[in-house]
């Protein structure tokens, strides 16, 4: 298992909470607070593309 380096969580309404996460070899990761071992991992760019089209809408449908 990777030595990952975990943000705070973010919360939004409720208790959907999630972490944010990188290790040394320039991944990055996001996990379910309190599932840290269970996390998605990408390259941190393609990480930080999925946010951007989130916060810009593009997942919306999915609400």
């Amino acid at each position: 298992m990777p030595e990952i380096e975990w943000e705070e969580p973010y919360c939004g309404e409720g208790n959907n909470c999630f972490r944010l996460g990188t290790d040394m070899e320039g991944n990055g990761f996001i996990a379910v607070r309190g599932e840290e071992d269970r996390y998605l991992v990408d390259s941190r760019e393609a990480l930080q593309q999925l946010i951007r089209d989130i916060k810009a809408g593009k997942a919306d449908h999915l609400l």
